[in-house]
C-alpha cells in the first residue's frame, strides 16, 4: 500500500552502452552550462551567508562538497533509473534563510533544524500530499511564477551587454550565427558556441595569468546537530517550503512542458533522505533544481536529454571532490560572463513559459504569479516565488472562476 505511492518508472534503467550511444554534443553542451549555473553565483550565494554567519573555510568546502558531490550521486541514480533530466542541488532561497538564521542561532541548532526538514519531508512524500497539492495549481499559474524566476537571466544578459559589452556582444553574435546558420549549429549548438566566444573574450580582456586553478581535496567536517525549538519553529517548516513547492515546483514545471512528468512522490523522498544525510556535514536542504533542469531539457530529443542531467552529475562529483579550487577559479570569472551565458541559455525557456501563461485559461492568475514573483519581495520571510503561486491562485478563484469550470469538465489525456 505505502509503496504504491511512488512513482515506478516506465523504462527499465539504461545501460552503459545505450547511455552512451544516447549521449551527444547537445547534451554535452546543455549540461556543461546547467553545471556551470550551478556553480557559479549559487555558489557566491553559500559563500556568502557563510562567511557572515561565521563558518570556517573546511566548514564552507564541507558544505559545497554535501551541495555538489553528494547531491551529484542522487542526480546521477534519478536521471538513471527514470530517464529524465531529474539534477537535485539545494535550495537558494532556503540558503538565504539560513543566512539569516546564523546572525542568532548556533550552526550546530541549524543543521539540526536541516534534519528535522528531511524528516518532514519523508513524512509528506509518504502521505503523497504534495503530489495532489502541486496538481491542485493550474500550470499556467506555476509557469507565470517560473517566469517571473526567470525574468531576471533575461535582464542579467541585457545589463551584460551594456556594462561589458567587451564580453557578452562576442557571445550573442556567435549564439545568433549558430542559431541561423544550421551547419554551424550543428557543429558548435548555439550555447556552446556562446560559451567558446565568451572564454576567448575573457582571455582576451583579462590575460591568461589572470585565472589559476589548485587541486585542493574538500574534506568533509561532521556536524553534530542540536535540536532547538527556536530553530525548529523558524527553519523547518519555511525550508521545506522552499524545497518542496518553491524549488521542486519549479524543477516539475520546467520540465512538464517538454514531455517530462517528474516522479513527484519520490522526489519528494529522495530531497527528504538526502537532505539528512547532508545534513551531518553542514549542507542546506537538497532540491530538484529549476533553472538547471530547465537548460538540459531545453533543446535535443526528449528520450536522450538524461543522458545531460547524468553528465551534470558528473560534473558535480568533481567539482564537490575539488571543491575549494573549483569555487576560487569560478569566482575569478567575470560577472558579465556567467550572466551573458545563463541569459542565452534561458531565452527559450523563459520564453515558453511565458507562451503557456498567456495562452489561454488562468491568464490573470498567471499574471499575478508573475508580477509577485518578479518583484522578489519576501514576505515572512518566504520567498517571493512562493508568494506568487498563493496570490496567482487567489487572484484566479476570485476573477477566473470559468476557467476552473472548464479544467473540470475538460476530459483527462
Amino acid at each position: 500500500m505505502i509503496a504504491g505511492r511512488f512513482e515506478r518508472p516506465e523504462q527499465a534503467p539504461a545501460g552503459l552502452r545505450e547511455i552512451w550511444r544516447d549521449f551527444g554534443p547537445i547534451y554535452a553542451a546543455n549540461g556543461l552550462i546547467g553545471f556551470i549555473f550551478a556553480a557559479s553565483g549559487p555558489v557566491a550565494i553559500i559563500l556568502s551567508v557563510g562567511s557572515r554567519g561565521g563558518l570556517s573555510e573546511a566548514e564552507l568546502a564541507s558544505w559545497l562538497f554535501g551541495s555538489f558531490f553528494v547531491n551529484g550521486l542522487l542526480s546521477i541514480l534519478f536521471c538513471w533509473r527514470w530517464r529524465q533530466p531529474l539534477v537535485f542541488f539545494w535550495t537558494i532561497p532556503g540558503t538565504v534563510l539560513v543566512g539569516q538564521a546564523l546572525e542568532h542561532l548556533r550552526f550546530a541548532e541549524v543543521v539540526g533544524a536541516f534534519v528535522l526538514t528531511g524528516l518532514l519531508m519523508i513524512v509528506l512524500a509518504f502521505t503523497g500530499v504534495i503530489k495532489r497539492l502541486m496538481a491542485a495549481v493550474p500550470m499556467p499559474i506555476v509557469m507565470g511564477m517560473v517566469a517571473g524566476v526567470f525574468l531576471r537571466f533575461g535582464l542579467d544578459l541585457v545589463h551584460a551587454m551594456h556594462q561589458s559589452p567587451a564580453v557578452a556582444a562576442p557571445m550573442v553574435i556567435a549564439f545568433i550565427a549558430a542559431s541561423v546558420w544550421p551547419a554551424l549549429g550543428r557543429r558548435a549548438p548555439p550555447v556552446i558556441a556562446a560559451l567558446i566566444a565568451g572564454a576567448i573574450a575573457v582571455g582576451f580582456a583579462s590575460g591568461a595569468g589572470t585565472l589559476s586553478f589548485s587541486f585542493d581535496l574538500a574534506q568533509p567536517v561532521f556536524q553534530r546537530p542540536e535540536w532547538s525549538a527556536a530553530a525548529a519553529f523558524e527553519l523547518v517548516v519555511p525550508l521545506a517550503i522552499t524545497v518542496l513547492i518553491v524549488q521542486n515546483g519549479q524543477g516539475i514545471a520546467v520540465l512538464e512542458p517538454v514531455g517530462h512528468r517528474a516522479p513527484v512522490n519520490a522526489v519528494t523522498l529522495g530531497c527528504g533522505v538526502w537532505s539528512c544525510i547532508t545534513a551531518f556535514i553542514g549542507t542546506v536542504s537538497t532540491c530538484l533544481t529549476g533553472p538547471t533542469n530547465a537548460l538540459i531539457s531545453s533543446s535535443g530529443e526528449r528520450a536522450r536529454h538524461y543522458t545531460a542531467g547524468i553528465f551534470v552529475g558528473l560534473l558535480s562529483l568533481a567539482f564537490g571532490a575539488f571543491a575549494p579550487g573549483f569555487t576560487r577559479l569560478m569566482l575569478a570569472t567575470p560577472p558579465a560572463f556567467i550572466a551573458a551565458l545563463a541569459g542565452l541559455a534561458m531565452l527559450r525557456v523563459l520564453q515558453t513559459a511565458f507562451q503557456i501563461s498567456f495562452r489561454e485559461r488562468f491568464s490573470m492568475g498567471a499574471l499575478v504569479a508573475f508580477l509577485v514573483t518578479a518583484a522578489n519581495q519576501p514576505i515572512a520571510g518566504i520567498g517571493a516565488p512562493f508568494w506568487g503561486l498563493v496570490f496567482g491562485f487567489a487572484a484566479a478563484w476570485l476573477l477566473e472562476r470559468g476557467d476552473f469550470k472548464a479544467r473540470a469538465n475538460a476530459p483527462r489525456s
